[in-house]
């Protein structure tokens, strides 16, 4: 049996644990009629107004045409709409409508309730000791991706 190798094993923790925050989320979103990803974009919205969809895209990490499939339905149900952007007629701005705005309460519900799950036995401190460190990670990744492919990093020299 190979020793335990922390590094490795935290990729696959942390793989796990979004693929299968991924699973509960879809499952608790189902419930209310939307999908995962209907909701990650009303989420966005909700916190961004008006963004344009390209804008919208880049921030899901959404391929456009993908981006255009979760828009157009969730236009079609009311849930947002596209208005025209004051500064460029060509481009469209995305809102959430008043119809949204209860289903986003109850969105914000359980998402709370899913982390209170997710989260149990953790304390306060634990908790922001995680989110510390995860978005540490998040800095490291973001270097590593803006970095030059010819560049060595010190690991790597």
């Amino acid at each position: 049996m190979r020793p335990r190798n922390p590094r490795r094993e935290f990729a696959f923790v942390l793989n796990d644990v979004a693929r299968m925050l991924r699973t509960y989320a879809d499952q608790r979103a189902r419930r209310l009629g939307i999908t995962r990803a209907q909701w990650a974009v009303m989420a966005r919205l909700e916190h961004a107004e008006g963004l344009k969809q390209s804008e919208l895209a880049e921030m899901l990490d959404l391929q456009p045409i993908t981006l255009t499939r979760l828009v157009d339905r969730l236009c079609a149900n009311g849930m947002i709409e596209r208005r025209p952007d004051p500064n460029d007629r060509r481009a469209k701005r995305l809102h959430l409508t008043p119809l949204a705005r209860p289903l986003m309460d109850r969105l914000a519900e359980l998402g709370q309730d899913m982390m209170g799950t997710v989260l149990e036995g953790f304390d306060l401190a634990t908790i922001e000791r995680m989110i510390g460190e995860l978005a540490r990670t998040k800095e490291n990744l973001k270097t590593a991706i803006a970095r030059k492919p010819a560049e060595k990093t010190a690991a790597a020299a």
